[in-house]
């Protein structure tokens, strides 16, 4: 009976263990929540609620205004049930794409607008996604940060087809908005320009080219971003000190600001937001 007793609660404990490794089980979302993460854990995705979104606001983005028109117009559209484009900001790092994505959506959740975080290793699951939300009430953005791609990989094909390709049509309650350092997310090589053909006096690009442009080409709108000037950048460092409480009008602040940004070979807003941190913090300001 002991030998018995024992293997039952070596069983008992084992199993404890191995539950501990499954993912939940499958369950309504907590649609109530403001935005969710889809996350995968054993072959299962879920939902899951973000309580906390990160709060910046559109006015915190500076020398971005035609972009931050742009993405207002279409995600306003979207909201009144017009028709509206899948969206890709591209450009140099660092340059508020992500950020804009998070200030448009804080800008407009109250109207009932939702956010879905979808890392690029998720993308496969990107039907699964849009099943869940096909019939709800809310209007969802699905958002894809710092996509590139090898062509070879499954999360290139999925979300292809879910922009458009599929048989199944999208849900008309969503749309992709997707960020990338390139316009064409994927890498462009020198060797596929030699496959670029003149025939009657016009271009015809190679195979390879036309299938990395055919990816970006499903977005109805890009955006573009670019590095900032000096004086667009030290105006950011100015804003950001300011918001932390710090001095923001000071000669020596704006050498240390520009000596930060050539160690760091970007004058971008991450970067200025990067320096007003420490800055603020030394409390030299």
């Amino acid at each position: 009976m002991t030998d018995t007793a024992d293997l039952i609660a070596r069983a008992a404990s084992l199993l404890d263990r191995l539950e501990a490794l499954l993912p939940p089980a499958a369950s309504e979302p907590n649609w109530g929540a403001p935005a969710f993460r889809w996350r995968r854990t054993a072959g299962r995705g879920w939902l899951a609620p973000i309580a906390h979104p990160h709060r910046i606001a559109l006015d915190d983005l500076l020398c971005l205004e035609s972009q931050k028109a742009e993405i207002s117009r279409n995600t306003r559209q979207f909201l009144r049930g017009r028709s509206a484009n899948n969206l890709l900001l591209w450009g140099s790092r660092g340059t508020g794409k992500s950020s804009l994505i998070k200030a448009v959506f804080n800008e407009l959740r109250d109207q009932g607008l939702r956010l879905i975080e979808v890392d690029k290793a998720d993308l496969v699951d990107l039907p699964d996604i849009l099943e869940m939300v096909r019939y709800r009430t809310e209007r969802f953005i699905v958002f894809c940060d710092d996509l590139s791609f090898e062509a070879s990989e499954s999360g290139y094909t999925a979300l292809k087809a879910a922009l458009e390709g599929s048989l199944s049509a999208p849900p008309d309650k969503v749309l992709i908005y997707a960020t990338s350092n390139r316009r064409h997310l994927l890498p462009e090589l020198q060797s596929e320009n030699r496959e670029t053909r003149v025939v009657d006096g016009e271009i015809h690009p190679g195979e390879s080219v036309e299938e990395k442009v055919s990816l970006s080409d499903r977005f109805g709108l890009w955006l573009s971003f670019h590095p900032f000037s000096q004086a667009q950048y030290l105006s950011i460092v100015r804003h950001w000190l300011a918001h932390l409480g710090a001095a923001a009008h000071d000669p020596l602040i704006e050498q240390a600001a520009l000596r930060w940004a050539l160690r760091r070979g970007s004058r971008s807003g991450r970067t200025a937001w990067q320096f007003a941190r420490d800055w603020a913090g030394r409390g030299d300001g």
